[in-house]
């Protein structure tokens, strides 16, 4: 969540005198398992999420599917009341206890792990009745929370130099909980091993940048299984007190920048220049980095590309895809022109790219990638092409090779791969290229397009 949105936090206090408390063991470095893209449904239905992991993110590789935050929340029809919760009940706009738990199952039926948003830094900034019937005001949300849990800076954060403002006052103004108590930690633990015994994989922790990170490790260490995949919210800001680093004993930290220079390089730049692209400038290690082109905050902000961008949008994610740095995040929403409008249909998606959903994720160009990642997983950089401006190729070792032209027109050139001699499928094309027994292969590609080949796929 970004400083301007609002954040989400879940938890389900029925468990949270069961909460078992565990010794803190290794944090899990990038999503577990041979697939490490996840597909982020901004604001879909659980009902609809368990449709499109049978129908799409299965077949087509994806290792992840992360879903917004099931935790009854404030009422509203914009987006961000997903981001103030009222209570820990699954009991929201998206879905209730048994769409939730059919969800999970139905993924892991298609070989799709769950990650779940969740909001664990605050609760809600006003008063009233939440989405599941319960009443609460900002400070008091009976039967969960009193005012004895919340920070004592009840003003907003203001001084992201100080690290106490950061982590004590409220962020946009919503009630912070008080993660350094007892009482607290058990209940949000107890929320999130409910998650768990539902079946989920992970989680996305919502603004970690404004809890202390020893609150979190404490957190984690209560979960009936701490090593269940954390990917945490610390947004880079130069010369702040809070830095993303602290975080890694933890999880996986989201790397910001890497957003943020995609949009510069792809607007206003050459391609060349993400040769060395990841740890080459200055980000987190590989290992503990969640990445993504955009996310619901960034893409309404303007910090980061988005699909209004075009080609541009589109090869940056291919991009992504193709190259070994961090674990990639696809996000697949909606259209939008007011920023804060909530989901067409409250969440249902009937199909893709109807009724304002972009479903981002099923893009041809970027789900073709999601095999190609798998196929290439492990493969350092090779055989490094760029022509100094915005054409750019390279290998994936003996497994993989892409080349995108981001160039106002056509390119035809001969590429040296690394790749074994033989026919291959194109995937971004569909058509077969073939690769001669020096690893050369010659291509033509059009302005904005990119060319893809994988070991293990030769017919299209």
């Amino acid at each position: 969540m970004a400083r301007r949105t609002l954040p989400t936090l879940s938890a389900t206090v029925a468990l949270a005198a069961a909460a078992l408390v565990m010794n803190p063991t290794a944090a899990q470095a990038s999503p577990p398992g041979t697939k490490d893209v996840t597909a982020v449904l901004f604001e879909w239905k659980y009902a609809s999420v368990a449709k499109e992991c049978t129908n799409t993110l299965g077949p087509a590789g994806y290792g992840y599917v992360q879903v917004s935050p099931p935790a009854e929340h404030i009422q509203g029809s914009q987006w961000w009341t997903s981001y103030q919760p009222v209570s820990y009940k699954i009991a929201g706009r998206l879905g209730d206890r048994s769409a939730f738990q059919n969800m999970v199952s139905t993924c892991h039926s298609a070989g799709v792990k769950v990650v779940v948003d969740t909001v664990i830094n605050h609760m809600s900034a006003g008063s009233g009745t939440g989405t599941g019937g319960s009443s609460y005001t900002k400070y008091d949300y009976p039967g969960l929370y009193s005012s004895y849990d919340f920070d004592d800076c009840t003003s907003q954060v203001s001084n992201y130099q100080d690290r106490w403002n950061v982590q004590h006052c409220e962020l946009v103004g919503l009630a912070d909980l008080d993660t350094g108590e007892e009482y607290v930690r058990k209940t949000i633990a107890g929320y999130m091993n409910d998650l768990l015994s539902l079946g989920v994989d992970g989680f996305r922790i919502d603004a970690a940048k404004h809890i202390d990170t020893a609150d979190l490790a404490n957190i984690k260490s209560r979960l009936t299984n701490p090593n269940a995949y954390w990917k945490q919210e610390v947004i880079y800001g130069a010369g702040e007190a809070v830095q993303p680093t602290e975080y890694t004993g933890n999880g996986d930290v989201q790397e910001f920048r890497y957003a943020y220079d995609l949009k510069r390089v792809f607007n206003n730049e050459n391609l060349a220049y993400l040769k060395n692209y990841g740890e080459g400038w200055g980000y987190m290690s590989s290992s503990v980095a969640g990445v993504f082109v955009d996310n619901h905050d960034t893409e309404r902000n303007g910090s980061t590309l988005n699909y209004k961008d075009g080609a541009n949008y589109t090869l940056a994610n291919v991009f992504m895809l193709a190259y070994p740095y961090g674990a990639p995040d696809i996000n697949s929403g909606y259209e939008w022109s007011d920023p804060d409008a909530g989901p067409p249909n409250g969440g249902q998606v009937n199909a893709c790219w109807q009724d304002g959903w972009k479903c981002q994720h099923a893009w041809p160009e970027i789900k073709s990638m999601v095999a190609f990642r798998n196929a290439t997983r492990g493969q350092s950089v090779t055989n490094w092409w760029d022509n100094g401006g915005d054409a750019i190729a390279f290998g994936r070792g003996t497994k993989g090779f892409v080349a995108i032209n981001h160039e106002s027109g056509s390119l035809t050139r001969t590429y040296q791969t690394s790749l074994p001699a033989g026919t291959y499928c194109d995937v971004q094309k569909n058509t077969q290229v073939t690769v001669d027994s020096s690893g050369q292969l010659t291509a033509t590609l059009n302005a904005n397009t990119a060319l893809a080949v994988y070991a293990g796929k030769s017919s299209c």
